[in-house]
């Protein structure tokens, strides 16, 4: 795989993320789960036309995201672009099978001439296990076995392979064979020991910061440069993805943003034992220090810019579909960030166009 298709420190490149949230339609009601997925094709058209890197789709299995098959998405949105790179935000590889997922990209990979990318992950939520039929007792051996197969077939050669979660292979070859390699990340949400096992394949890193502050992360992305040395391997890309949205002024991005933000945290929070969320929560993760990129293009351009400085990252990703929060305004927080906000953060890092 190409890393320097990924972005660099030097010459970063700015990508968005949806799980298919389900928006709000003209009467105030959720739109169908199939209306939401026909609002991701056009949104990732916008963020095509207005130049960005990336557009990545979360998978997931519940009522409130549209996207459980991110490979057909991204090859319908394959078809209707140009040059943006494709891939995952992330592919839940502990319910998956990585040979089918392997084949999947692959094959996206050719229809796209190129831009396939996949995020592996355990992914947050886990309505995936019981669906598939697995325990979540097997949650973390289901991964690092996975992984460890996933990591093995990148090079496209027979495979010999055991472990316990799934048949043994003997040197066996997976079609199809991809034109250039396929760009695998791993996806982690702050734990050593998943910054470690990425470094010891020499994958890619994906950094979830969804609370607190991108400084807090400054520990983790030092241990993955150890840890990639340790192992023997070069330097690899860092991407951070966080949740945000952008309009005309700060005031208005925190208004338009909020109820949305509020509603979904206080849905997840029921599910897991949590208060529900506040303003005050909201205002501290949007405060220059926070986890939440929302504000006008020059407050989203300068957080993003801290950020990418603090952490050294080659990509920012924006987790830019908030719950509920109507497509239209989708579209305008997309045509800010791709035409006002990426231009300024380059500015600011000092470095030329992608």
């Amino acid at each position: 795989m190409d890393l320097s298709l990924l972005g660099s420190p030097g010459d970063p490149s700015f990508g968005l993320d949806t799980f298919g949230d389900i928006a709000l339609g003209p009467d105030g009601e959720p739109l169908s789960q199939a209306e939401a997925l026909r609002q991701v094709v056009a949104e990732a058209e916008l963020a095509d036309a207005v130049g960005l890197d990336f557009f990545g789709v979360g998978e997931h299995h519940r009522p409130d995201f549209a996207i459980s098959a991110p490979d057909v998405v991204l090859a319908a949105i394959a078809g209707r672009t140009r040059r943006i790179r494709l891939g995952t935000s992330v592919t839940v590889l502990s319910s998956d099978d990585p040979i089918r997922v392997f084949q999947r990209f692959a094959t996206l990979d050719a229809v796209s001439r190129g831009r396939a990318e996949v995020t592996l992950g355990r992914g947050s939520f886990t309505e995936s296990f019981p669906l598939f039929g697995l325990s979540l007792d097997d949650y973390e051996r289901l991964f690092s076995e996975k992984l460890d197969l996933f990591a093995r077939l990148l090079a496209e050669e027979p495979v010999t392979w055991a472990g316990s979660v799934r048949p043994p292979l003997d040197d066996v070859r997976v079609y199809p064979h991809t034109e250039h390699g396929l760009v695998a990340w791993v996806g982690v949400g702050g734990t050593p020991e998943a910054v470690i096992r990425a470094a010891s394949y020499g994958l890619p890193l994906v950094i979830a910061v969804i609370g607190g502050s991108p400084e807090q992360f400054v520990p983790l992305v030092d241990l993955y440069h150890r840890a990639l040395e340790h192992h023997g391997h070069g330097s690899r890309p860092i991407s951070m993805h966080s949740p945000g949205h952008v309009a005309a002024t700060d005031e208005l991005a925190r208004e338009q943003m909020y109820p949305h933000q509020a509603a979904a945290f206080t849905k997840i929070g029921r599910e897991r034992g949590w208060g529900p969320y506040s303003r005050i929560q909201f205002e501290q993760g949007a405060s220059p220090a926070g986890a939440l990129f929302v504000g006008s293009p020059e407050t989203v351009a300068t957080k993003i810019a801290a950020a990418m400085r603090t952490l050294g990252l080659s990509r920012f990703q924006l987790k830019y579909a908030v719950g509920t929060l109507p497509h239209e305004e989708r579209l305008e927080s997309i045509r800010l960030y791709g035409t006002q906000v990426v231009p300024r953060v380059r500015e600011l890092l000092g470095v030329g166009g992608g």
